[in-house]
Parts: structure tokens; sequence; C-alpha cells
């Protein structure tokens, strides 16, 4: 009998969630489960899933409703954002098949009984931190929860792709960052307050920031006149310019896990980042990274400067991060989940691709 897993991710956008999802099915499909892919019609984590061996991919137009039957024959569903786990309910119900859900960010969850019921009536409810795991407790406390992290990314880093950014910037230290331009999110406007303020004292610093989002506009106008930041759009090559970074910036106003720290780690830059959401969970302030409170432009623009003068002290927190990410493979929250999958009635597969 096929034991397929389908996996449900109604974002539109590829985002650290879609990244995840996508890590995910890949490790999957190395330990040869069968598995279906179901997007939004549009969805761009469709488009980056055609390599993935023995993956169906199912585009769904609106009203989804009218479309359970797509997951008829399937062993477990698995909804990794909040729009698909309610489609992915809904085939729960109809299908009497098990759910298992992830919750990727620490937004607030809406109390209502729809979203008590939900989370509750899963599997299991995943959370990618502490901060997250309490929210859905406190919405559902029936839920049966369980917390598996992100992933860094394995991307290789292109040696040459990587010499051509750097030679972009010649004899600067790079201040880095990657995040979506969603300053209610992200905080970029505290990184740009910190880069006004060390414009005219640190002219060897130079920001550059990666991403595209809502508030582009927004902080592009809050930068104008600063010759020391760059912003760089959205690129495929994340890996490339964060090997470029001399540090790493990660000012986030609230964050659920922040999975890009962990390619930071992974590629040996030091971390400043928001002691805010997940974040604690990944980085401990003094031994693998440096944590700055959210909001606070003069702490992050002292630890910048700080780490900047000491570059002994950014190889020790690089060091050390090293062996914080090593937790952290693709292989191994795939082997978490896999545990998860196992205890809902579906074991792995005894072949391999």
């Amino acid at each position: 009998m096929r034991q397929e897993i389908v996996h449900l991710n109604f974002a539109k956008g590829f985002r650290g969630g879609e990244r995840q999802t996508l890590l995910l099915i890949e490790q999957l499909a190395v330990r040869g489960y069968a598995q279906k892919l179901i997007t939004r019609e549009d969805a761009e984590l469709a488009a980056r899933s055609g390599h993935v061996p023995g993956l169906a991919v199912v585009r769904l137009q609106q009203p989804y409703a009218l479309r359970a039957g797509v997951v008829r024959g399937a062993a477990l569903l698995h909804a990794h954002e909040t729009r698909a786990l309610q489609f992915a309910y809904y085939c729960h119900l109809v299908h009497r098949l098990p759910l298992i859900v992830t919750r990727r960010v620490d937004n607030r969850i809406k109390t209502n009984p729809v979203n008590r019921i939900m989370y509750a009536g899963a599997a299991r409810a995943v959370a990618l931190s502490r901060v997250i795991e309490q929210e859905m407790l406190r919405v559902s406390p029936g839920a049966r929860t369980a917390i598996i992290p992100s992933a860094f990314s394995d991307d290789p880093v292109d040696g040459a792709a990587a010499a051509r950014i750097r030679a972009r910037f010649p004899d600067r230290f790079l201040v880095g960052h990657v995040g979506a331009l969603v300053d209610g999110h992200k905080g970029q406007s505290v990184l740009i307050d910190a880069a006004r303020a060390l414009a005219g004292t640190r002219p060897e610093l130079h920001f550059l920031l990666l991403g595209r989002g809502e508030d582009e506009e927004l902080l592009k106008a809050r930068a104008a006149g600063l010759g020391n930041l760059t912003f760089a759009g959205f690129v495929d090559n994340v890996a490339d310019y964060i090997s470029c970074f001399d540090l790493f910036v990660f000012p986030s106003r609230h964050e659920g896990l922040g999975s890009i720290l962990l390619d930071a780690m992974r590629l040996q830059v030091p971390i400043v980042a928001s002691a805010v959401g997940g974040i604690p969970d990944l980085v401990t302030g003094g031994k693998d990274g440096v944590l700055v409170p959210p909001g606070d432009a003069v702490a992050l623009q002292e630890a910048i400067v700080d780490l900047h003068a000491h570059p002994r002290k950014r190889q020790a927190l690089a060091a050390a991060a090293t062996a914080t990410v090593a937790r952290y493979s693709p292989a191994a929250m795939a082997d978490a989940y896999a545990r998860l999958y196992a205890e809902a009635g579906v074991p792995g597969p005894k072949r391999r691709f």
C-alpha cells in the first residue's frame, strides 16, 4: 500500500517557511517517502519543487473546499502554514486522515473555537520554538505539541560569485542582513538608524540588505543619502552573499525562530540579533552570538562597533556557533518529523532513492 505524505502550503511567495517545507520534502524523498505537495495555483514553492524525485505537485484554485478529493488515498496530511491548515483540517474530517500541523510564526493566534479545535485535533502540533509552542497552548490547551526547530540550508557557496560580490565593496567591513523588507517584523529601520549613526565615525563599515517586501520604498526613503548602505534586492544565491559578510545583523521586532541565523552560523559569520521570540532558542548571547533588545538602534550600533573592533571576539563567536549549528541539519529535522509520522501510524519506507 502506498503510504503517501501530503504536504500543504498555500503561501504565494518563497520565504523562510517555504524554504523549510522544501528542505523537509527533499530529505523525506532521500528516505524514500511517497509525497504530494498541494499549493495554491500561483505558488513559488510549487515552481521550486520540480527537482524532487517522486514528488507529485498539485496546484489548487479556489474554492479549496471543493477539492478535498485531492488528498484521497493519503496516509497523512502535513499542513505547513495557517491557510493550508484550514483546508487540511477539513480534509482530515472528510477522509479521516491523521493531521500534523507546523506553526512557524510567533504571531498571536485568534482565540476562537475553530483554532482551538484545529490545533487540538491534530495528531501533533509542531512549533519551531518555545514561544510558538506557548502561543498554541494558550489558544488550544489540549493540543499535543512538539518542538522541531528549522534546519540550516546546505546550499554550497560559489567561490567565484562570492569573490565578485566582495569586489563590489573593496576594503569594507560588510554588515549584512537577510529578510523580507517588512519593518514591523524584521526591524530594518533599526538597522538603517544604526547605519546612519555610524556613517561619519565608521566609514569602513558598509551595510548590505538582502530581500524585498511591502516596506521596500519606505525603508529606501528612510535610508536616503546614506552612502554606507546598499539594498541588494531579492537574490537566489543567498549563501554566496552571507559568506561575504563580516557580521550578520538580525534586528527583528518579533520572530518565530529566525532560521536564516542557522545559515550564518554554518558559514561562520558572527551574529548580532534581537533577544526576541524564538531567537534565544538558537543564539546564546555572549557564547555563539550577541543579543540586543529589539527596537534599540543604540544597542545595535554599540554591538556592531564592539565586534568590528575585536576580531578575536568575532572569531570566538563564530567558532562556538559552528558547534551549535551542527544540531540543526536538514537530516536531523527530517528524522524528527519521521518519528512523528510513525507515531501517527505512518511507518518509514523500506526503500531509499
